[in-house]
């Protein structure tokens, strides 16, 4: 019986030996392999040094782009900008959550009380325990068919008002599409008076009860302090077309440039920084949502706007001090053809093929495979715009952020705007030229696209297998 219960502790021992790596330093067992696949529509841009400013004639003698040398991390980069039926996708995607909503709230015919998620956790709100379930799933019933005759339509409160009608059509009151989320302002949090603070006595030791950490965590108080909530109205500005050119014939582009199919792969505009913001927190918990259905952890990094000095390096295309994105010192090829849609010549719009807008993808790539970097319209970055930043920012992955707030002065809501539009000569077409919106603002002639970190591969994981993740 002894031998028997020497021989088991043996095992026990060794077993543990094993798990442990006998005492050496292996680190933590049975970690998760990670490969990040290229993301649908999107391009890997290297990471690479460049000399970011003005590398020609600085035309306006504005002195807001002096030549630095920058170094920039590996990034993803849509292709193109985002387009207007792609936006559209998270416009609908808003719509419909509220709709689901709405028939939860209203207790239909969808059966037990109490919300839920899309994962189906039910949701608590506040104190009075009174839930609906929700189907994420169900097919929407607008028109109120399902009901019976005479039982009023919850939906109805997403519609106009009869008032409001054009024509006495039903639509759907796109003031009241708005998209919630929260976001941690992890440079506030960076700050020095924000971080931990440990009381210590005299002999150096941590005070405070045994077990618990000290009281005086942050200055602010906790750390939801830095948890910042934003409620943003995602339908564009249709109006644009009409407001940015005054005595100008632009009804046509007004009524029917974003939810006709004609325009759905033409770039979306009428969308202020704040909306482009919401989009790309959206497209990343879209992802994350369904990778959840699959029973995966959440492998999406975030998608966000580029960073000033990101976009630079992307439109620069490899080149060091090119001046257009595709490499050349012109605005024509070899056979007289302009190579980007903007306004040429003397005012000449049509001289490059497009009167306005054009669609996505028309004029070839730079050598990252990226479109569109000049002209057609202009884009959002996620820096803010400051005369003199160049001069104070990192020369590594270099950016300069500033969240505004509404009560801020305007001149604290500037965002710097980079590539150019249909509306602009070819000097804005140029990679060093730096311009700015107020990010309030939304304009016929700016647009934006998504970029994600590059979070790097383990070298034993096989990249044909890489779209595995997503299926």
């Amino acid at each position: 019986m002894k031998k028997l219960l020497y021989l088991a502790v043996a095992i026990i021992t060794l077993a543990s030996c094993r798990n442990t790596g006998s005492g050496e330093l292996t680190g933590v067992p049975d970690r998760p392999k990670f490969y990040q696949p290229d993301p649908y529509g999107m391009t890997f841009i290297p990471l690479g040094s460049f000399t970011m400013g003005a590398g020609d004639q600085d035309v306006p003698y504005a002195n807001v782009h002096q030549p630095k040398t920058i170094s920039v991390a590996a990034f993803y980069m849509d292709e193109t900008e985002i387009t207007n039926n792609e936006y559209r996708q998270f416009v609908y995607w808003v719509r419909d959550s509220l709709a689901h909503t709405i028939l939860g709230n209203a207790g239909s015919d969808y059966g037990e009380h109490f919300v839920s998620d899309k994962q189906g956790q039910p949701i608590q709100y506040g104190t009075t325990q009174t839930y609906y379930k929700i189907n994420w799933k169900q097919k929407i019933d607008w028109e109120g068919k399902r009901l019976q005759e005479g039982e009023p339509n919850p939906l109805e409160e997403m519609y106009l008002p009869e008032e409001e009608r054009f024509f006495r059509r039903k639509e759907i009151d796109t003031r009241k599409l708005f998209y919630r989320y929260f976001w941690v302002d992890l440079p506030k949090a960076a700050r020095p008076e924000n971080r931990y603070i440990f009381d210590r006595d005299q002999q150096g030791r941590i005070t405070g009860e045994e077990g618990t950490y000290p009281q005086n965590i942050v200055a602010e108080g906790n750390r939801r302090a830095f948890v910042k909530e934003e409620v943003v109205p995602v339908y564009p500005d249709t109006l644009v077309w009409i407001s940015d050119f005054t005595y100008a014939y632009n009804e046509p582009m007004a009524k029917t440039y974003f939810w006709h199919p004609a325009y759905d792969h033409y770039p979306v505009v009428g969308v202020n920084w704040k909306q482009a913001e919401a989009f790309c927190v959206w497209r990343t918990e879209y992802m994350n949502s369904y990778l959840s259905t699959r029973k995966r952890e959440a492998l999406v990094n975030d998608f966000r706007l580029p960073t000033e000095s990101e976009w630079e390096w992307a439109a620069r295309g490899g080149y060091e001090l090119n001046p257009y994105p595709w490499g050349g010192p012109y605005l024509r090829n070899q056979k007289g053809c302009f190579l980007a849609n903007f306004k040429p010549n003397r005012g000449n719009y049509v001289a490059d093929g497009g009167l306005q807008t054009v669609i996505v993808a028309h004029y070839p790539p730079n050598d990252f495979g990226l479109y569109d970097m000049a002209g057609n319209v202009a884009e959002w970055t996620n820096s803010a715009f400051d005369e003199s930043s160049y001069n104070f920012t990192w020369d590594l992955n270099s950016s300069y952020t500033y969240h505004a707030n509404y009560d801020d002065p305007a001149v604290m809501k500037r965002k710097v705007v980079r590539g150019g539009s249909w509306k602009d000569i070819g000097y804005f077409l140029q990679v060093s030229t730096r311009s700015f919106e107020y990010q309030d603002s939304a304009k016929s002639y700016i647009g934006f696209r998504c970029v994600q970190s590059y979070l790097g591969r383990n070298k034993d994981d096989n990249p044909s297998k890489s779209s595995e993740i997503y299926n």
